[in-house]
């Protein structure tokens, strides 16, 4: 435990991407097994202890501490692990008694502990380590390290060490289990490539480059497929021998959150890889985003969302098709077997993304802005003959978004973020005046937390700092005194809000300093041009 919490307190005071490959790449390679297997699952967010919660942790720590101090340290602190760590008291007599435990320890006690048990197991951990190493053990236990090391810089460390691409570890990463003691052997030449062909494991997915300051009369239409780009989420269908998965473009399996879809690919038969868009689909016309995100935010869908939000696909693209791989296959190739694997099968609520005819390149600008009341978020670009690569090549593929709508709120609320931001109100609520019963009220319409430089940020935290006027634990209520220009990209009604609207992709765009907040947007005005 010593040694993992040495990395993660070394991963949260470096800055530099650099010097944190440096430093997991020196921990996977002087770790013992199976340590720095969990270390890593921690990391990819692979490991899940269901008897230990946070609100347990709570528990433990007001069992030790005042609750109104734990309550002021954790608004101070930010974060709950680093809270408990720091004021935790040890029971007198207990510290340095017994040793920490080893993360292989921890892992596997609370793999098989039963429930009633754990509070115990954990408090006597607490007492056993010193603040570093009880920060390590609670971040482990929570599964939120949240210290500036993702799963795929944790990959990249993985593969200098063996001078391979993070996307060769991608290609079997999800084939293999914690502590992933073959990844580890094959990495150190010890043991073959674990073998990925049958099992439903991810690929790397190609994504395209923003179209800003590009220079379209450069390019020759007779080069180029366009697609529209639906509101929805990208999603890689894989189906083999071995079982099927609907994997984000992140790499997480939301397959149980959409057996509907599993249930479609089970059918087929078919040993296949696809690229396409996720959407609630009703008969051909695609819902709101809102309604997609209702079935993202569970785990599993009741009978009536199946039945009321049924799910859908718009295929963009075909990887692999019976075993075969056809990635290094150009576009127009592979569109064509896309097209043929769908004539054949004619997989139900599965519908190629349509190729837009065009002769020039305004023919589109003028298709992209009247898209927005179809659920479009703009079109894709894409080279005749590009090859599927993984990663964010620059040049075969470009996103054409159309322009976001804006509108003039007030801050509200403010929360510190997380990670290099957990020091900073950074996190911001705000709303648009309503009239109620001839007064006018502030009604929150949505949250942004992005958009901003590194000086606006500083000017927005001392703000909240110095127009706080009510504290909710860690969340701030400000004095209605400064006005945030908000873009976003879509807005739909919504029954889960209190305004009853919701926004798509909020940012904070600008900073209206010179805009008074009694002028500020408001909700009717707002339903009237919107929705």
């Amino acid at each position: 435990m010593i040694e993992f919490a040495t990395l993660l307190e070394r991963l949260a005071f470096t800055p530099s991407r650099t010097m944190k490959l440096a430093l997991l790449k020196d921990y996977f390679t002087m770790a013992p097994d199976p340590d720095r297997g969990y270390a890593l699952a921690a990391m990819a967010g692979s490991l899940s202890f269901a008897a230990a919660k946070p609100a347990m942790l709570r528990a433990l720590a007001m069992e030790r501490i005042d609750p109104e101090l734990f309550a002021l340290s954790y608004d101070y602190v930010g974060d709950l692990a680093e809270t408990v760590a720091l004021i935790w008291r040890p029971e007198a007599g207990q510290s340095g008694n017994v040793p920490a435990p080893s993360l292989s320890e921890v892992v596997h006690t609370l793999e098989r502990l039963p429930k009633a048990e754990v509070p115990d197991v954990i408090r006597g951990w607490l007492d056993a380590c010193d603040a570093s190493s009880r920060y390590a053990l609670l971040k482990l236990i929570t599964g939120s390290l949240r210290v500036g090391a993702s799963a795929r810089l944790a990959k990249t460390a993985l593969a200098d060490i063996a001078s391979l691409s993070p996307d060769d570890i991608e290609e079997v990463w999800h084939g293999l289990e914690p502590p992933y003691g073959a990844l580890f052997a094959w990495l150190e030449g010890k043991a073959p490539k674990p073998d990925a062909k049958d099992a439903p494991v991810f690929r790397p997915p190609m994504l395209a480059q923003s179209l800003e300051n590009i220079d379209l009369t450069a390019l020759n239409p007779a080069d180029w497929r366009a697609e529209w780009k639906w509101d929805g989420i990208r999603v890689q269908l894989v189906s083999t021998a071995q079982g099927e998965r609907v994997y984000t473009r992140t790499a997480e399996n939301i397959g149980k959150a959409f057996p509907d879809i599993l249930a479609i690919m089970q059918d087929l038969g078919s040993t296949v890889v696809l690229d396409g868009e996720l959407l609630i689909v009703h008969g051909t016309t695609v819902a709101p985003f809102a309604d997609l995100q209702q079935r993202l935010n569970r785990k599993a869908p009741t009978a009536s969302m199946l039945r009321d939000m049924p799910a859908g696909i718009r295929l963009y693209d075909i990887l692999f098709e019976d075993g075969e791989d056809l990635r290094s296959l150009p576009f127009d190739t592979r569109r064509q077997r896309l097209e043929s694997w769908h004539a054949r099968l004619n997989p139900p609520r599965m519908i190629l993304s349509e190729l837009i005819p065009f002769t020039h390149f305004g023919d589109l600008a003028k298709l992209r802005d009247a898209a927005r009341s179809e659920g479009i978020e703009g079109l894709m670009l894409k080279k005749a003959d590009s090859l599927y690569v993984p990663g964010r090549p620059r040049g075969p593929w470009w996103k054409w978004k159309r322009e976001p709508l804006t509108v003039d709120a007030v801050v509200m609320y403010a929360q510190r973020g997380h990670g290099k931001r957990s020091s900073f109100y950074s996190d911001y609520t705000f709303g648009l005046w309503r009239t109620v019963e001839n007064r006018r009220e502030l009604v929150p319409i949505g949250k942004a937390y992005s958009g901003f430089t590194d000086e606006e940020l500083k000017f927005l935290d001392k703000w909240v700092r110095d127009h706080t006027t009510k504290r909710f634990g860690p969340v701030r209520e400000v004095a209605h005194g400064l006005v945030l220009e908000i873009a976003f990209d879509a807005a739909q009604y919504s029954k889960r809000h209190k305004s009853g609207v919701a926004l798509r992709f909020p940012r904070v765009s600008r900073i209206r300093r010179d805009k008074p907040v009694e002028d500020a947007d408001t909700l009717e005005a707002f339903i009237t041009a919107f929705l």
